[in-house]
C-alpha cells in the first residue's frame, strides 16, 4: 500500500475521504515534470497527522485534487533536540538545515553571533528547504525554524532544564562529545555551532559561566560549521537519540 515513489509535503489536515487541494508548484511538479494523473497514488504528510496513501482525483496544469485512501504511518513526536547556529554562506546554511531534518532535529534556531557573517537568514527560504528535505528522507516531524536571534538573548531566555551540547574548538583533545552524552540520561538538548572564527572572547566567558552550557570536543581537528553540525547531531542520535541501542 506503501509503494507510492513521490512523497509531498502539504498544509491541508489529513484523514480518511480527506480532499488535499494541491497548491500550482505541486501541480506542475506531479503533472508537468512527473507525467503523473488520476488514478496515480502518491504519500503525503503535513507534520502533524502522519503519511497518508493518497490518490488522484484531478489534475491540471496549476490545481489538482488529492484523496486520503490511508494512514501509512502515525505521526511521532521526534527526538526533542535544537539545533543552534551561526548562519554562513548561503549554500552552507542550506546545508546545514537540510541536515538538520535528515537528523531529526525539533526545532532550528539562527543565531547572530559577534562574528556571524550572514546578517539575515531568510526565514521562508529555510522552510522550503525544511519540507523539501522532509519529503526526501521519509521524515514525518517539520522542525520549527525560528527567526534569528541574537545569542545574547537566546541565553538570557533560555530553559535551564535543557542542556546545551556547545562544540567547542578549544576542547580538542579533551571532553569528547560521544565519552559526554553516553554519560547522560536522555531529555531536552540543543546542540550550538558557532560561527566562522569561533566565539568572541566575551561569548565563550558567558558560555562557560553557565551551568547547562557542556562544551565538547567533536576531534583533534577544527571542522567547518556545516561539518560540525552533522557530527554533533550524529553523536548525539547515536548517544541519547533514536539512534540509540536500547
Amino acid at each position: 500500500m506503501s509503494s507510492a515513489k513521490i512523497r509531498l509535503c502539504v498544509d491541508h489536515p489529513l484523514g480518511a475521504g480527506q480532499s488535499v487541494p494541491l497548491t500550482e508548484p505541486q501541480a506542475h511538479y506531479l503533472f508537468g515534470v512527473m507525467r503523473e494523473g488520476p488514478g496515480s497514488r502518491i504519500l503525503v504528510f503535513n507534520g502533524r497527522d502522519g503519511e497518508w496513501l493518497a490518490e488522484v482525483t484531478e489534475a491540471g496544469k496549476r490545481k489538482g485534487l488529492l484523496s486520503c485512501i490511508a494512514q501509512t504511518a502515525e505521526q511521532s513526536a521526534g527526538s526533542d533536540l535544537w539545533l543552534l547556529f551561526a548562519p554562513v554562506k548561503k549554500a552552507r546554511t542550506d546545508f546545514i538545515v537540510e541536515k538538520a531534518v535528515e537528523m531529526g532535529v525539533a526545532r532550528v534556531v539562527p543565531i547572530a553571533t559577534d562574528r556571524t557573517n550572514a546578517e539575515r537568514l531568510r526565514r521562508d527560504k529555510a522552510l522550503s528547504h525544511v519540507r523539501e528535505a522532509a519529503e526526501q528522507c521519509g521524515a514525518l516531524h517539520l522542525p520549527e525554524v525560528e527567526e534569528m536571534v541574537p545569542l545574547s538573548k537566546v541565553l538570557a531566555d533560555w530553559n535551564p532544564a535543557r542542556r546545551i551540547l556547545w562544540a567547542d574548538e578549544d576542547q580538542a583533545g579533551r571532553a569528547s562529545a560521544l565519552g559526554v552524552l553516553l554519560s547522560e540520561e536522555p531529555g531536552p538538548w540543543a546542540v550550538l555551532i558557532g560561527p566562522e572564527g569561533g566565539f568572541s572572547p566575551i561569548e565563550r566567558d558567558r558560555l562557560r559561566a553557565l551551568p547547562f552550557v557542556q562544551p565538547v570536543s567533536l576531534g583533534p581537528r577544527i571542522l567547518r560549521a556545516e561539518t560540525a553540525a552533522v557530527a554533533a547531531l550524529t553523536l548525539w542520535q547515536a548517544a541519547l537519540g533514536d539512534w540509540r541501542v536500547t
